[in-house]
């Protein structure tokens, strides 16, 4: 598979590892729209949010209990986003799903908050 995402989880490509465990992988985004932004990505290749079956569906709300627990770590206790884009139409660039968590400072509203 020449998945971006699955060379990062597999080491192939280097990242700067925020967590891991055995079904997620968090890492630092290397454009950041933020002082803080990471994505976290299952191990498991998942094309989108439209990939999501009942056979899959447990990673995803782990996903969102490790954004959780790495919110608190980071002390983002003044908010943080988590944004996933799903589709070409909707800019998704790298077809494994992932969630960007973005904080750090004071966020507003646009289309264009990328992949």
């Amino acid at each position: 598979m020449d998945c971006l995402f699955c060379k990062i989880i597999n080491g192939e490509i280097p990242s700067k590892k925020v967590y891991e465990d055995d079904m997620v992988y968090a890492f630092h985004d290397i454009s950041p729209i933020a002082p803080v932004h990471f994505l976290v990505i299952p191990k498991e290749h998942i094309s989108s949010a439209a990939g999501i079956t009942s056979e899959n569906s447990a990673v995803v709300a782990h996903i969102f209990e490790v954004i959780a627990k790495l919110a608190e770590e980071m002390k983002l206790d003044k908010g943080f986003r988590v944004i996933t884009n799903c589709g070409d139409d909707a800019g998704q660039t790298v077809h494994h799903i992932h969630f960007h968590v973005v904080a750090g400072k004071q966020l507003g509203w646009s289309s264009e908050q990328g992949d």
